[in-house]
């Protein structure tokens, strides 16, 4: 686990950064999709969020669009545990779920489908940073009468993780690198 850790950490090290306005943004292909992904960084978080999770407590694995889609399916396939994924767009299928997903980086809506009274979920989230969009998935979970049992970011920065660890208790909320911006330089924190 520790060569997992080491390859993910070295790629976010090495990820470009442009800036924003005021604001450095660091683009990797967990977050953003480009540059091209290294299926060893893909490897290195399937396992790491393999051994983070007591999968016989899970029913379902819930991704995020549009990252969320590269990171579940090698976790789906390495845990057995199908999946959905939050989607943009309705598609108006019986059951399915709108939350507002407005966050300090965008505003819109998203869509659950396929939620089932009772399921155990856990989330696996590309950046975790000010938790607004996954407060906004965890709450329409709930409104399935579904339970998310865990929340897993690859990437923590900001303190959206402090704030729903204290917001929900019952639910094991977690990353896997955390880091913050210091002018152009990515700044990997402490290992968990």
């Amino acid at each position: 686990m520790a060569d997992a850790m080491n390859e993910l950490r070295q790629s976010l090290q090495a990820a470009p950064v442009i800036w924003k306005g005021d604001y450095p943004y660091f683009i990797h292909p967990i977050t953003d999709g480009v540059p091209r992904m290294n299926p060893d960084v893909l490897s290195a978080i399937t396992e790491l969020v393999v051994d983070r999770v007591d999968w016989s407590k899970v029913d379902l694995l819930l991704g995020i669009e549009a990252m969320g889609l590269p990171l579940t399916a090698p976790l789906s396939m390495a845990t057995g545990i199908p999946l959905v994924i939050a989607r943009k767009r309705a598609y108006g299928l019986q059951g399915e779920i709108e939350i507002d997903q407005s966050t300090g980086y965008s505003k819109g809506e998203m869509y659950l489908n396929n939620i089932q009274e009772g399921e155990r979920i856990a989330i696996l989230d590309d950046v975790l940073s000010t938790g607004g969009t996954l407060e906004a998935v965890i709450e329409g979970v709930r409104r399935a009468n579904a339970e998310v049992t865990n929340v897993v970011a690859v990437v923590e920065k900001g303190d959206g993780l402090v704030r729903l660890q204290a917001k929900y208790p019952d639910i094991k909320i977690q990353s896997l690198v955390r880091l913050k911006m210091d002018g152009d330089q990515v700044v990997l924190l402490g290992e968990d």
